[in-house]
């Protein structure tokens, strides 16, 4: 199974791309699609569904993986410009017929570090253990999105 993660932003989403093989998982691709803010927001979305779509055909994704919203009260703008990725990711995920699923930010953490509240730290320690990599990635972006598509394995594989 190919698995897609993504870390969704309007500035930079960080995706993984994984293969898994029985017990085995590898690498297939990781990075960034970056946005730039003097561009209109119309365009920046357009930019990630574009990239999305294009990350899917080319690696061939099974599955795609993104975090659950979270909003906190007092960064209600942060939420609706996050939403906003999220919906065109969907939307991406939708259109090439690639089943979507997502998880809260705890149970991927659980998932990969065996605890819910582990820090950020922790889970890009484990991505990069469980991959074999010989460095993390210098973006979080890419880790946090590495770990949703690993943690997906991992969850999928319990519920068999």
């Amino acid at each position: 199974m190919i698995v897609l993660g993504i870390d969704p932003a309007l500035a930079v989403s960080g995706y993984g791309v994984i293969k898994v093989e029985r017990s085995a998982l590898s690498l297939i691709e990781a990075g960034i699609i970056k946005t730039s803010a003097k561009e209109p927001v119309c365009a920046r979305l357009d930019l990630i569904y574009r990239g999305v779509v294009k990350l899917i055909n080319d690696t061939r994704a099974e599955c795609l993986v993104l975090e659950k919203i979270y909003s906190h009260y007092k960064h209600p703008v942060t939420a609706c410009i996050l939403g906003q990725a999220r919906g065109v990711i969907c939307l991406a995920a939708f259109r090439t017929g690639v089943p979507f699923f997502e998880y809260s930010a705890t149970r991927i953490k659980k998932a990969i570090v065996g605890k819910g509240l582990a820090s950020k730290t922790q889970v890009q320690q484990m991505v990069t253990h469980t991959l074999g990599l010989k460095s993390s990635s210098p973006f979080l972006d890419v880790t946090d999105a590495l770990a949703l598509a690993i943690g997906h394995s991992y969850i999928t594989k319990a519920k068999i």
